[in-house]
Order: C-alpha cells, then sequence, then structure tokens
C-alpha cells in the first residue's frame, strides 16, 4: 500500500461516517454505532495484546510501560473534553447555543486522532524497512510490519463509528448538513497530518516512533477497554454486540 491510498483510506473512513449518517437519517444510529464500535474494540483490543504490545517491549523493554500508561492516562484526559464520544456517547445539552461548535470536544477528539496518524507513517516509510533490516537476522521483521498494519486498520475501523457519532452530534446540535461536512472533513485530515509530521519530525528515529506507538496502544486499551464493559448491560453482553466484538478480535488474529 502506497503512502498516498494510506491517506485516501483514512479520510474515507471518517466520511464513510458521514454517508452512514446521511443514509440512516430515521434510523436508530446509536445501534449502528454501538456495533460498530464493539467490532473496533475487539479488533483494538487484539491487536495491542498480540502485536502491538510484544513487539515494543521486545525492542525496548519493560520501560515502554511508562509510555503505554501514559497514553492510557492521556486518553483518559482528553476525554474529559470529548465526553466520550471516541466510544459512542452522544450528548447533545438543552443549554447549548444551537449550532455553536463544540471546541473542546473537536479539538480533544483531534489531538486523539493525531496521536494515533503519527506512528502510522512508519508503515509507509522507510522507518519499517529500516527496523526490518535491523531486526531481519532475530526473525521478528515479519511481525513488525503486520503490527504497523493493524495500527493503520485499527485506526480505520474505530474512526468510522467516531465520525458517525460526531456528524450525529453536530446534525443534533443544530448544524447545517454543509456546516456538519465542512466540520467532519476537517476531522478526516487529522490523521493523515499527524503522519505528515511523523514524516517530518519521527521518520529518522525508529525509537521515537516506538515511544510514540507504545503511547498509542495505551489510548487503545482505554478505548477498547470502554467499549468492551460499556457494551454490556447489568454486565451482561447483549448477543449481537458479543458477536460483533468476537468478529472484530478474529479480524485482528487471522489477517495480521
Amino acid at each position: 500500500m502506497t503512502e498516498l491510498l494510506g491517506v485516501i483510506i483514512l479520510i474515507a473512513g471518517v466520511l464513510l461516517g458521514g454517508v452512514i449518517v446521511v443514509l440512516l437519517e430515521k434510523a436508530d444510529k446509536q445501534t449502528v454505532i454501538k456495533l460498530l464500535l464493539s467490532l473496533s474494540g475487539g479488533f483494538l483490543l487484539a491487536i495491542s495484546f498480540v502485536h502491538l504490545i510484544p513487539e515494543i517491549y521486545l525492542h525496548h523493554g519493560q520501560r515502554m510501560g511508562y509510555f503505554i500508561l501514559l497514553g492510557f492516562l492521556i486518553q483518559l484526559f482528553l476525554e474529559y473534553f470529548s465526553r466520550g464520544i471516541e466510544h459512542g456517547h452522544v450528548h447533545v445539552h438543552a443549554n447549548n447555543r444551537k449550532g455553536a461548535m463544540p471546541w473542546a470536544l473537536f479539538l480533544s477528539l483531534s489531538v486523539h486522532t493525531f496521536i494515533e496518524g503519527i506512528p502510522l507513517e512508519a508503515q509507509f516509510h522507510e522507518g519499517v524497512s529500516h527496523l526490518n533490516d535491523h531486526l531481519h537476522h532475530h526473525g521478528h521483521a515479519h511481525a513488525e510490519v503486520n503490527g504497523f498494519k493493524g495500527l493503520f486498520l485499527g485506526v480505520v475501523l474505530h474512526n468510522i463509528p467516531v465520525a458517525i457519532a460526531l456528524m450525529t452530534l453536530l446534525l443534533a446540535s443544530g448544524f447545517s448538513k454543509i456546516k456538519a461536512w465542512t466540520v467532519l472533513v476537517i476531522f478526516s485530515l487529522m490523521a493523515p497530518l499527524g503522519m505528515l509530521f511523523g514524516h517530518f519530525g519521527f521518520a529518522s528515529y525508529i525509537a521515537d516512533m516506538e515511544l510514540l506507538l507504545a503511547v498509542v496502544v495505551g489510548m487503545f486499551l482505554h478505548i477498547s477497554t470502554t467499549i468492551i464493559f460499556e457494551a454490556s448491560e447489568n454486565h451482561k453482553f447483549n448477543f449481537i454486540k458479543l458477536i460483533s466484538l468476537m468478529v472484530g478480535v478474529m479480524i485482528a488474529v487471522f489477517t495480521m
């Protein structure tokens, strides 16, 4: 996959969320969001435990746990401002001015997606190939490539229900469709901008890229576990949500 194609897929994934909202204008979008979130949550959890965590510990040892914890706490902080839209919460407050831009929510969500995009650059640029040359004699090159591919797919899958939630929130808050689509298009550029930042800021320093990857893994762990626990009612999973979650896990296990 080329870098340009990766950017197009990242943008298209977000815009697909907007299209789903338009197509399901009168449907129960919360059900769609929860099912897609369950699938993406299962995928994120699986790639974190099966691929990403073993790889970053293999290269840097126990100190990477601090960066995973940092990512977990960063996500906790960001969700204070985003109101949990990353895992499907759509809150429209009655005292909000109609059509007013929810800046705190949008900026925190954008920062979240931007950070996720930074280590994605390594999948498309020379960072992975350099690392693979270094690791080839240890037999870890294939696993490394799979890990970054899983990271890319995880970001794409998760951004679809997030985009649905964001578009739903904007329209419910009184935004015109043109204004809502404008905001969604801007949001769709956040992960590619993160990749661009990674290209110029971290591409030559694979250790730094992996530190960022550890931070993203911590964010993934927070998001996926929150999705899983919130997908249950009275500690019992809805059967369809459970199936969706397991499909996400199987996609991660069998396609990486």
